[in-house]
């Protein structure tokens, strides 16, 4: 933890501008509508794949997905990341109705050359990710989900049934005026590679892997 105490601190709200760019993106699970979300406050950009109709009052199949560009684009095992990803959109494609939300926050909020050096902390100390994060001086976990709030209000989206295990994300989700309805697990991804990762989630962050 850094001397100021920030490993304790909530990270502040942040706010996003109303979509400013969509487009059609067909995919293997798909024909998806995706937005493009710019945040006021740090710069950071934003995606929304929906598909189906948002109009109808039943609540809506929802995913809140934080970037990991080494499970989801590189295929790494060290995480869930990736199926999750994969998962969550396979199950809105069979539904046919549903949104992902894809948050820029790489490595729970560190950014992805903090997050390798976390990596190599675990490898070299046999340190857990919540150790190697404190370590480089950041919090646990640093990620704002007020982002994914505005977002699924802007298109509409009070309801959701949210899939995750991570119940801070619930909260945040909640704090944020977005209702869940029904939390379903999102289990896949456990490997030999990320069982102590996964582990340290459960207990450290409570994560449901029920």
């Amino acid at each position: 933890m850094r001397d100021d105490g920030s490993r304790d601190k909530q990270p502040a709200l942040s706010e996003v501008r109303q979509e400013v760019a969509h487009a059609l993106l067909p995919t293997a699970w798909g024909e998806f509508v995706i937005y493009g979300f710019e945040q006021t406050r740090g710069g950071g950009e934003h995606l929304a794949l929906v598909m189906g109709d948002l109009t109808t009052a039943a609540p809506l199949l929802a995913r809140v997905h934080s970037e990991c560009l080494t499970g989801d684009a590189l295929f790494s095992r060290r995480c869930d990341c990736g199926a999750q990803l994969a998962a969550a959109l396979q199950r809105i494609g069979e539904v046919g109705r549903g949104a992902l939300i894809y948050l820029r926050q790489e490595g729970r909020g560190i950014g992805l050359l903090n997050k390798l050096r976390a990596y190599r902390l675990q490898d070299e100390q046999g340190i857990d990710t919540v150790e190697a994060n404190e370590a480089l001086g950041f919090a646990a976990d640093a990620r704002d989900y007020a982002p994914a709030g505005t977002m699924l209000r802007s298109l509409g989206i009070t309801r959701v049934r949210l899939m995750t295990n991570n119940p801070r994300k619930m909260e945040g989700l909640r704090r944020a005026g977005v209702e869940i309805v029904e939390r379903l697990p999102l289990l896949t991804g456990r490997n030999s590679y990320n069982h102590a990762y996964l582990s340290a989630k459960a207990a450290k962050f409570g994560h449901l892997f029920d």
